[in-house]
């Protein structure tokens, strides 16, 4: 049986795919509340024919790599990328060089929805050619374009788009990198552009269009569409908490402590909008609600922090093979002021959820001084959740 490895490069930044105002590089962004890493990485490390991973990464992403892979094997550790896209993949030969693998197959991190099937028809392909590419054929007409002038028109029968994963014996591509680095060239665009340059021949096998590079902001889009797509169970769950004021300096609401001339009283840290937004997920999955899973009784919850509650609920639902489409909470107070802390507490919420900034609705309401809550006794907040669910 051939070892098979596999490099996946994750150390560029991506700056065409755009994204929300300090997005993370395009690897680490979330499709369907998943990075696109963790998607790529996760297509090659439950292959059955893939014996090794290694990821090339920034190193400034260290700690966005660790989320990414945990909890997924056949990953060795991570090496540093270089200055352009060819040092980089050497550095994956070299740090897999150990490990003598026999076929090594080479993959944009960008490409996070490739099927096994490619993979299977790319370690076939290196087998029996020790060189070989996916492609797909071209639909559109390709003219060469000079200035705003259209010059020749190409044959487009000739023509294939490519993609990756690419393969190679691994002893040849590896001679192949550390040559053109002696060479001074650094300039090919993949590389089955190298293999070809060393001399090597290049063969062909079909590629797949679900296998797509997520390049522009419209990429992003049609993705989240695609991975929604294959989560047809949609649910909604609501949740409701309320807690009573005591002396105190401040409140936790969404995560994030806010200065008031009263606390909430409560086992845990009394945190109504999470309280309300884990019962509103529990609620979707039939699973019960807060008290079911933290007793007020037991010890160990004492002042816990609530973030850790929500974290919870969120692995109930990752377990189900679900993610979180959306969630709106309402909270009920005349004071403190939510407004100002608005950003902060969907960044904490959409952070453990796994999920954009823009689907974490937070609003508030005064209750025009009625009842307990316009008294100031206490708080109150009333949570949605929609999630999605394989069938």
């Amino acid at each position: 049986m051939s070892n098979i490895a596999v490099i996946v490069v994750a150390a560029g930044r991506g700056t065409r795919a755009g994204g929300p105002p300090g997005s993370p590089a395009k690897q680490y962004r979330t499709i369907g509340g998943k990075p696109v890493l963790a998607r790529s990485l996760e297509a090659f490390c439950t292959h059955p024919g893939v014996s090794q991973v290694v990821t090339v990464i920034h190193p400034d992403d260290r700690d966005l790599y660790e989320l990414s892979s945990a909890g997924l094997g056949k990953l060795i550790e991570p090496v540093p990328g270089g200055s352009t896209r060819q040092e980089s993949v050497r550095r994956g030969l070299d740090a897999l060089a150990p490990g003598r693998p026999d076929i090594v197959l080479i993959h944009d991190a960008a490409r996070p929805f490739v099927p096994a099937a490619v993979i299977d028809r790319a370690v076939e392909a290196a087998r029996i050619t020790g060189a070989a590419v996916p492609v797909l054929p071209v639909a559109d007409t390709i003219a060469v374009v000079e200035g705003n002038a259209r010059q020749e028109t190409l044959e487009r029968a000739k023509l294939r788009s490519i993609q990756t994963p690419q393969s190679f014996r691994f002893a040849d591509i590896q001679a192949a990198h550390a040559k053109a680095a002696e060479a001074g060239r650094d300039d090919f665009t993949d590389d089955g552009a190298v293999a070809s340059w060393f001399g090597l021949t290049v063969s062909v096998f079909d590629g797949d269009p679900a296998n797509m590079k997520l390049t522009t902001s419209d990429d992003f889009t049609r993705s989240e569409a695609q991975a929604l797509a294959a989560l047809p169970d949609v649910r909604t769950g609501t949740g409701f908490d309320v807690h009573e004021f005591e002396p105190g300096d401040h409140v936790v609401l969404g995560g994030v402590r806010i200065p008031h001339t009263k606390k909430l009283k409560g086992h845990s840290d009394a945190d109504v909008v999470l309280h309300a937004l884990c019962d509103a997920i529990f609620g979707a999955l039939g699973d019960g609600d807060i008290g079911a899973h933290f007793p007020p009784s037991d010890p160990q919850w004492k002042g816990a922090p609530s973030t850790k509650f929500l974290a919870f609920a969120a692995e109930r639902l990752k377990a189900r093979g679900g993610i979180v489409a959306n969630v709106d909470v309402a909270v009920m107070s005349e004071a403190p002021k939510i407004g100002p802390h608005r950003p902060a507490m969907q960044k904490v919420i959409a952070d453990i959820l796994g999920i954009p900034i823009d689907r974490v609705g937070i609003k508030a309401t005064t209750m025009e001084r009625m009842g307990f809550i316009g008294r100031e006794e206490g708080m109150a907040a009333i949570a949605t959740a929609t999630v999605r669910l394989p069938v």
